[in-house]
């Protein structure tokens, strides 16, 4: 049986490094269920401080996602979970995102990354493939090819 993964970025403001990220995949921010929130803090199991107002809704604080537009409330999504961290990124990634621009020009999409926040950092090719090496706005390495 395969299983389904989520993959997990520290950062130091999640809802802004959800945002951005949503704009570069084309992906969107999930809904919060501002019911459950409620439900969840009058039964105890949350406090209010565990709540921000982000875009006119109430959110967790501590924590995002995002993931394809058709798949909100999917079992099993393919999806990236933003989540706080109290130190700073200080070494490499170990791993990292991959985008794949479906043919889109490369170029163009650098420059329209870097007006957004992202840092080009190199070029590479392997036989007819070539991409470019990013840094989103808080450092965290991906590629586009």
């Amino acid at each position: 049986m395969p299983f389904a993964i989520q993959i997990t970025l520290d950062c130091t403001d999640p809802h802004a490094q959800a945002d951005w990220w949503a704009e570069t995949l084309g992906w969107t921010v999930e809904p919060t269920d501002e019911a459950f929130i409620d439900r969840m803090i009058t039964a105890g199991y949350a406090r209010e401080t565990d709540v921000i107002t982000r875009n006119g809704a109430r959110v967790w604080k501590d924590g995002t996602a995002i993931c394809r537009a058709d798949d909100v409330g999917r079992p099993g999504r393919e999806r990236i979970l933003f989540q706080p961290v109290p130190e700073p990124k200080t070494v490499k990634n170990r791993m990292h995102i991959d985008v794949d621009l479906d043919g889109a020009d490369r170029d163009a999409q650098r420059a329209r990354l870097e007006a957004r926040g992202a840092r080009y950092v190199e070029q590479h090719a392997q036989g007819p493939h070539a991409w470019y090496v990013m840094l989103d706005p808080e450092g965290n390495k991906f590629c586009i090819a």
